[in-house]
């Protein structure tokens, strides 16, 4: 089987350290885009089977396929193998490079959006325009594709600085897509909306805790119940001002074609890390899967699950205000936040599905092993925390972890464990 973190080794100082790093290779492996997907669709002979309902692709004029997000290009990769001398073209927006035979992958930038994301995102709107009732749109829907899919270029613009408002004030991500569909003209149903009359199957890669699939991506292809008045409220909650804010699409019609299937989320993940910690002998306990609290509030839910022999899951994205510069992200965090009351014989483990917790790392391991590193560097705790320098603390401490680019993204995942 694939090893997904590359310095498992050095990491593995310890018997317990090993099973944290065995049951974050369990999740990795439940959520690898390639082989959900292989799973999930199954072609036989021009009959797709997608969990349960039946296309006839020899019934469609064109095949077309559009994907957005961490999970765009490896997805489109393996449709056009899944789909091989099927598929006409495409256009897939993803954080990095990609070539595929068929499909044309462009490079964009998250977590804000950038003036090269409206050029690629209008590929896609020009490709919908060129739509029939006889065609077939795959659309590949996965995390960060709310970055990523930006449409016109006036949700540029205020993208950006939406995102540094709610990094400032402390908002939910759940909070900030609600606005997100409201300045543009492609999310909460509007890349729907463009794509209408043809059919549309939608492939969802959920990233967001609590598997709310309609929200990923800020809901391209589902329809948005919100309105202008409701995202209005959010940024009257939290006192930010000049947004100029649009109507989703409301007439239902634009989505009796539509059909979105849940691929896979953040709770497949979890099922896996439970499972794996039940093979090594502990007992699993999953303390939720939508937590947005501060870091210290999700250490405090674990540790009161915490007993001997134990493995406490949960996954979430830990929300804090960013009030420093220091470099890291919400992994990083709760794994030097849990060195102030870890104890001998328990091991903290915070990492990231996408493999970049806002870095080049995909999280953190910490101990008392960590705690005794830091003493001897004379590395504060407390000051990393406060600074936000999580990542020069761990870096120091050597308890960093890595797998480059996973191509998936479920948000972040954590484990306590105890002997």
């Amino acid at each position: 089987m694939k090893t997904w973190i590359t310095n498992s080794k050095a990491l593995s100082t310890n018997a317990l350290r090993a099973d944290a790093l065995s049951i974050a290779e369990a999740a990795y492996a439940a959520i690898d885009t390639d082989t959900v997907l292989r799973s999930c669709l199954v072609l036989t002979g021009s009959s797709l089977s997608v969990q349960g309902k039946t296309y006839d692709l020899a019934k469609f004029s064109r095949i077309r396929v559009i994907g957005f997000g961490k999970a765009s290009c490896k997805a489109v990769h393996t449709l056009e193998s899944l789909l091989s001398g099927r598929i006409s073209d495409g256009v897939a927006i993803d954080i990095h490079a990609g070539v595929c035979d068929i499909v044309s992958v462009e490079k964009g930038t998250h977590p804000k959006p950038s003036l090269e994301n409206v050029v690629a995102t209008e590929k896609i709107v020009n490709m919908a325009k060129e739509k029939s009732d006889d065609e077939l749109y795959i659309v590949a829907v996965s995390g960060g594709g709310s970055s990523l899919l930006c449409w016109p270029k006036s949700e540029y613009e205020q993208g950006r600085r939406l995102y540094d408002d709610f990094v400032r004030v402390g908002g939910t991500i759940d909070e900030m897509d609600m606005v997100r569909k409201h300045i543009s003209g492609i999310k909460g149903g509007g890349l729907a909306a463009l794509l209408y009359p043809a059919t549309v199957i939608g492939l969802v890669f959920c990233d967001v805790p609590g598997d709310y699939f309609e929200y990923v991506a800020s809901g391209p292809t589902y329809y948005d119940a919100s309105t202008v008045a409701d995202a209005q409220a959010v940024l009257d909650k939290y006192s930010l001002n000049g947004y100029a804010l649009n109507e989703t699409p409301k007439d239902k019609k634009f989505f009796e074609r539509v059909c979105n299937v849940k691929i896979i989320s953040n709770t497949v993940a979890l099922d896996a890390m439970a499972a794996e910690a039940h093979r090594l002998g502990y007992k699993p306990v999953n303390v939720g899967k939508s937590l947005y609290e501060h870091p210290a509030e999700l250490l405090k839910r674990m540790r009161r699950e915490l007993g001997d022999k134990t493995a406490v899951i949960a996954g979430g994205e830990p929300s804090y205000i960013v009030n420093h510069k220091g470099k890291g992200g919400r992994c990083q965090y709760v794994a030097v936040q849990a060195l102030e009351d870890i104890k001998d014989g328990e091991v903290m483990l915070a990492f990231a599905s996408d493999g970049m917790d806002n870095s080049d790392s995909a999280g953190a391991i910490s101990d008392m092993e960590s705690v005794a590193k830091a003493k001897a560097k004379g590395l504060s705790i407390d000051g990393a925390i406060e600074s936000l320098n999580t990542y020069g603390f761990l870096q120091s401490t050597g308890d960093m972890l890595y797998t480059g680019a996973t191509d998936a993204n479920v948000s972040d995942l954590f484990l306590m464990l105890k002997k």
